[in-house]
């Protein structure tokens, strides 16, 4: 698969999947919200696809945000590309990245995934912001897509490069559904690195 290089931080350009070009929703994160009906209509794997796309060129949009305008713009658009990727609005999502460590290796709520990607947070003192480390570049290479209906899974791996041109590999796994807004929306995704015996 082509790996893509983003030459500009617009959003709206970026991203073509309409949920994540929207205005970041306002969250009261001290009271859980009704979670958001999906509609039902069944994913093809082009949109499993062009979600992935657009969830590499936002992480490498995050990066270049924080390398050209500084933290709190970077801070923004990983809010915005939260609220419109993942499904938060529907209820917990299922994430554990790459990087995270006990007794906060999982989250399920969406201030734990900003500060997995941006770091700032004094409740996750951990997190040193994975969207930020630079990053140019990305490829996903996926081992299978199983789409069920409203519902798809996708397990593979992504390969970043940053500004001096260092690669890191992941193992993926994303799970979405559709959202009330038609757009898919990330509701599990486990990365890893992958293993390597001593």
């Amino acid at each position: 698969m082509k790996s893509f290089k983003i030459r500009s931080a617009a959003l709206a350009a970026l991203l073509p999947l309409a949920a994540i070009a929207t205005p970041a929703v306002a969250h009261d994160h001290a009271a859980p919200k009704a979670a958001a009906a999906a509609i039902y209509a069944p994913i093809t794997q082009a949109e499993v696809e062009a979600a992935q796309q657009a969830w590499g060129k936002a992480l490498v949009a995050i990066s270049t945000e924080y390398d050209t305008k500084g933290f709190a713009a970077a801070k923004t658009l990983a809010g915005q590309v939260l609220d419109g990727a993942y499904g938060y609005g529907m209820g917990p999502v299922l994430f554990k990245p790459t990087l995270t460590v006990a007794p906060q290796t999982f989250r399920t709520s969406r201030d734990g995934a900003l500060a997995y990607f941006v770091g700032g947070d004094k409740a996750y003192p951990a997190d040193t912001g994975f969207a930020l480390k630079g990053w140019r570049k990305f490829q996903i290479d996926n081992a299978g897509i199983v789409i069920t209906g409203n519902s798809a899974i996708s397990m593979g791996n992504v390969t970043l490069w940053d500004a001096k041109g260092n690669m890191t590999k992941v193992d993926k796994t994303w799970a979405w559904t559709r959202g009330a807004d038609g757009q898919l929306k990330i509701v599990l995704h486990h990365s890893s690195l992958p293993y390597s015996a001593k």
